[in-house]
């Protein structure tokens, strides 16, 4: 446990090291200035900063539990798609069968349509993982180069869809599906006329259909809900002044933080010569420890708002997908070697 904090710890001063770069610069420009020149006269009162850090507090703690809400429903979704193929998995085991039917099929016939049905469904979910994980105009954080340099790329970026479900549906499914603009909308249509098809030859009794058919809506639910999410980004009113706001008093801050410490210095240089000659440049620290302290809240809010973009903070759905797939297929009796492994894990990171 030691150890992993320390890395995250590690993980955060990367992350945020070219900010803390340029917030020493700036104030190790103001003090220079104001030593060196004696702008004794360059300074503004607390009180309206105060009321400025105040503002941009209360904005970043409104967009961080926004984000945090973004976040955290859309983990919920996905849990939801979780226990609910898990429920599509065994109902279609248990309730494809020849119990009612007017001409029973044979065993193999019955495991085929198990399978295929079973494998639809995990097409489905591989459609809908690259969907959220398609780039939208307003996601830009995987963009900034400390994510770029950590190398996070999810699995959609190094395959595409056509290549990922091809393996999982026939033929006249793949061209079906390719030919609509929502792909995981159409495998759960294919998915409802192909358990009609069942119920129609009995093979599936008509109160299990209705059971399937329920999962299938439940599907779609959950679909919906966490393409809202996808294609409604937090509102940019809030994220572009929360930003603008925040840079207002990470710039204003040295007007009067410079001067007080000037002025602490002034009052022990009695004492004191040297470090109250020397007191103002102390301030240094303390900017950068409050500059980075507000812009990493803010910028934690930002990450926090797309939980499907693809970065290190987001809903790891591809591995979620992953995993209801082996255990879909593991419960098919298919062998261990001919079942995908999870995706792997890098810098502490699911994807």
């Amino acid at each position: 446990m030691h150890i992993k904090k320390t890395y995250t710890t590690f993980q955060m001063a990367m992350w945020t090291r070219f900010e803390t770069l340029l917030f020493f610069i700036i104030i190790v420009l103001w003090v220079a200035t104001y030593y060196f020149f004696n702008l004794s006269w360059l300074k503004i009162p607390w009180t309206p900063l105060a009321l400025i850090g105040t503002a941009v507090a209360f904005v970043i703690g409104f967009q961080n539990n926004a984000a945090y809400g973004r976040i955290w429903e859309a983990r919920k979704i996905w849990g939801g798609i979780v226990n609910t193929s898990r429920t599509f998995g065994v109902f279609v085991q248990d309730m494809v069968n020849n119990q009612y039917a007017e001409i029973p099929m044979k065993d193999e016939e019955l495991q085929k349509e198990i399978k295929v049905l079973t494998y639809r469904h995990i097409a489905w979910m591989v459609a809908l993982r690259h969907a959220m994980r398609a780039p939208k105009t307003w996601e830009t954080t995987s963009n900034h180069k400390t994510n770029k340099e950590w190398g996070f790329r999810p699995p959609e970026q190094d395959s595409n869809l056509e290549e990922d479900i091809k393996a999982y549906i026939s033929e006249s499914d793949f061209a079906y599906t390719m030919d609509k603009s929502n792909k995981q909308t159409a495998l759960l249509y294919l998915q409802s006329h192909h358990l009609k098809q069942l119920k129609e030859k009995g093979v599936i009794w008509e109160f299990s259909f209705l059971e399937l058919e329920g999962v299938v809506e439940e599907l779609f639910t959950l679909q919906g809900k966490s393409e809202r999410i996808k294609n409604f980004p937090y509102p940019r009113q809030f994220a572009t002044l929360n930003h603008f706001f925040m840079w207002i008093f990470v710039l204003l801050l040295p007007l009067a933080l410079v001067p007080q410490f000037a002025e602490i210095g002034t009052e022990i240089i009695n004492k004191e010569p040297i470090i109250g000659k020397l007191f103002v440049w102390f301030c240094i620290p303390f900017y950068v420890i409050v500059a980075w302290v507000f812009h990493t809240m803010e910028r934690i809010g930002r990450t926090g708002e797309n939980p499907f973009e693809g970065t290190a903070n987001d809903v790891p759905i591809s591995t979620i997908a992953r995993g209801i797939e082996i255990d879909l297929r593991q419960n098919l009796g298919e062998a261990k070697e001919d079942i995908p492994e999870q995706f792997p894990v890098k810098h502490n990171t699911q994807f």
